[in-house]
């Protein structure tokens, strides 16, 4: 099998056009927020005060990654982290105000994103696209050792 002709290489290429028109839309309403702390005020948003192990599994990030993204993020004042009371060796993560005016701000672009990614697909087509797609990651569950 060609490897250009396989899923993959379409897969990673959207991905990163995505991300690319994600980017550029943020950075041009002025907003210094990055994918990766948009996804994490969308979880903060949903459900205030995870704690770091609950956002690493959510955003499919591990702890290291995760905290180094936490402690930009409280640079800029997006998050605030706080001991658990029940747990003094877990923090928990809160959004701020400020995170909550850049969520804001972002969820427009990115409701914008979407609609043009969708733009001429039928609601078959999509539900058929996420069906497919469930199933790449069911197949990638696994270990990748086992590849």
């Amino acid at each position: 099998m060609e490897f250009e002709n396989s899923l993959g290489p379409w897969l990673g290429k959207t991905v990163k056009i995505i991300d690319y028109f994600l980017y550029e839309s943020l950075r041009s309403i002025d907003l210094n927020l990055t994918k990766e702390q948009m996804i994490v005020l969308k979880k903060l948003t949903d459900c205030d005060g995870l704690n770091q192990n609950e956002l690493a599994f959510l955003t499919i990030r591990n702890k290291s990654s995760l905290a180094r993204l936490l402690a930009k993020m409280e640079q800029k004042k997006y998050i605030t982290r706080k001991l658990s009371s029940e747990d003094k060796r877990v923090k928990k993560v809160y959004i701020t105000q400020i995170g909550q005016d850049v969520y804001s701000k972002a969820k427009p672009v990115l409701k914008k994103l979407i609609d043009k990614i969708e733009n001429e697909i039928t609601e078959s087509e999509k539900e058929q696209m996420i069906a497919t797609l469930k199933k790449i990651q069911k197949n990638l569950d696994s270990n990748p050792e086992s590849i």
